[in-house]
This record gives structure tokens, sequence and C-alpha cells, in this order.
């Protein structure tokens, strides 16, 4: 299946901003983060199509997969 992913903030570093990739159908969120080299833990907020979903979560093709880092701060 071919998603579109979009990283923010720092995991755009040595990575990419946007990128369309094939993945095999069943691939959940949290597959696609760790094939990209980040640790789930390091993951605050993930949409598919501009809704908030879970790392378990399996796209469809064509959907749209936005992966956030956690924000520290006060």
């Amino acid at each position: 299946m071919q998603l579109t992913v979009k990283l923010f903030a720092f995991f755009r570093d040595n990575r990419f901003k946007e990128k369309v990739a094939d993945y095999p159908e069943g691939t959940t969120v949290e597959d696609i983060i760790r094939s990209l080299g980040i640790k789930p833990d390091e993951v605050g907020v993930t949409m598919i199509n501009s809704r908030h979903c879970t790392l378990q979560q399996v796209p469809e093709a064509g959907d749209q997969l936005a992966i956030f880092p956690v924000i520290g701060g006060g």
C-alpha cells in the first residue's frame, strides 16, 4: 500500500519532510515509525488524514500519516 508520510520538527533531521512510500498491507503506524529509525517513546502525536490515531492503527492505501515528536517545555 502506498502512503504519504509527513515528519515534523526534529524528526525531519537527516530524513525528510514528506515522502510517498510503499508498505506491506497490515503495517501499523508503529511499524512505520520504527522503520524510520524513530523510537515510539519519542513520538507525541500521530495522525492519519488529520485525525488522531494510535500506534496500533493500520493505515489504508492513500492515507496520509503525520508524525510529531513529544514536545517538552514549561
